[in-house]
């Protein structure tokens, strides 16, 4: 009988909480607030036919054929050039062509992290992000936040000195998934200070920061050290997620290793989709399509908003309001627990995503995220209704 061993860093390695959570939205009727899924009403899917017409008969064979592993030459370019409208100064050499962002924090935790290893995250923080990282077995720190992000006090304070310096410190300040918190300018200049006083590096995740609804969030983090930071972005929120392109940019001392840790994952990502993307882009054709994705988002965060305000009156909900992106945060009542409430909640056909999963450590059980973008504002109505009605319940 054959016996297979798993490697230690495996019984490390835990299902997403949100993926076993869709399953059970899967339910008909029910309407959910679960999943961090771009709405697929914003999808050009016109556009995509027309740049795949395009890609298959102007270079159709190299377009399937394998293809260099830091990605298809125009698209670097593409993301090079729309990152200095941001302030970033860099090159397209510095960019690696991911199979989704969250590849890119594969490789980021391949080369950084040693068992052991000291790193520090937001509280709470991207549960993607935690999956990544925690198979290489580091010592996860949460850094104290508010609702402007990381407080620069509390880095400096849980940077680590010599040897235990931590690694990196991973930070998502626009429209923050789970929280939908947006990192004022004010602190992005007294973070950024304190990453490099203490020299910790910084891992900036932004796949939402085209997302704004009334203005642009402030420069980035990467913009203030770019030798200090590996920033990651995402096609998925602007164009589509079901093509899994993402990028890394890297500085060049760092950049060769992540290119290496890409080889041994995939090769390359698809060569096929980064021509498609980079054929649609080459155009202007997202300046021009992206505010109706914030148009939208906007439109159906203003009902959420509203539904809350009604229907959670008299109750001791608490909720944020963000300025972009797909979610916002919640704090149920005293002495109700997310995870206990979420199937009476299914139970009136609304699911959300319980909180404390989003935590690294001493998660806060009376949280909860919301997404507003794959409802209908009829849907949003009536999910919050119901959602308002399982807690009064659960009370009673």
């Amino acid at each position: 009988m054959t016996t297979w061993t798993l490697a230690a860093r495996a019984h490390k390695m835990n299902p997403s909480v949100i993926r076993e959570i869709l399953k059970v939205t899967e339910k008909p009727g029910i309407i959910s607030f679960a999943g961090g899924l771009p709405s697929p009403r914003t999808f050009p899917v016109e556009a995509m036919l027309e740049a795949t017409q395009r890609v298959l008969t102007q270079d159709g064979r190299a377009a399937l054929q394998y293809a260099a592993s830091e990605g298809y030459g125009p698209l670097r370019d593409w993301v090079a050039h729309d990152l200095k409208k941001q302030g970033m100064d860099i090159h397209a050499d510095q960019v690696l062509i991911t199979t989704g962002s969250q590849q890119g924090l594969d490789l980021v935790a391949k080369i950084l992290i040693d068992a052991g290893s000291r790193i520090l995250v937001e509280t709470p923080t991207y549960l993607g992000a935690l999956q990544a990282f925690t198979p290489m077995e580091p010592t996860v720190v949460s850094v104290d936040s508010d609702h402007s992000g990381v407080l620069a006090e509390d880095l400096r304070a849980k940077a680590g000195l010599g040897a235990e310096r931590a690694r990196f410190i991973y930070l998502l300040p626009n429209f923050q998934n789970p929280t939908g918190r947006t990192m004022s300018e004010a602190r992005r200049a007294a973070v950024s200070a304190a990453a490099m006083e203490t020299g910790v590096p910084v891992i900036e995740d932004n796949p939402y920061g085209d997302l704004w609804f009334d203005s642009a969030p402030p420069p980035s983090l990467t913009s203030r050290n770019p030798d200090g930071c590996v920033y990651l972005g995402s096609f998925s929120k602007i164009l589509a997620p079901g093509l899994r392109l993402g990028y890394v940019v890297a500085p060049k001392a760092l950049y060769p290793k992540l290119l290496q840790a890409k080889q041994a994952a995939d090769l390359h990502t698809p060569s096929f989709n980064q021509r498609i993307v980079a054929e649609v882009l080459k155009d202007g054709f997202i300046d021009r399509h992206v505010p109706t994705i914030r148009a939208l988002y906007h439109q159906q965060c203003n009902a959420m908003l509203a539904a809350l305000d009604r229907e959670m009156a008299g109750l001791d909900f608490r909720f944020n309001r963000p300025a972009g992106g797909m979610f916002l945060w919640a704090r149920l009542p005293e002495g109700i627990d997310a995870v206990k409430l979420l199937p009476q909640a299914v139970d009136r056909n609304v699911a959300f995503v319980p909180g404390a999963a989003f935590y690294a450590d001493h998660g806060d059980p009376r949280t909860l995220r919301l997404s507003f973008v794959t409802a209908s504002v009829d849907q949003i109505n009536t999910g919050v209704a119901a959602l308002a009605e399982a807690i009064r319940h659960y009370q009673a």
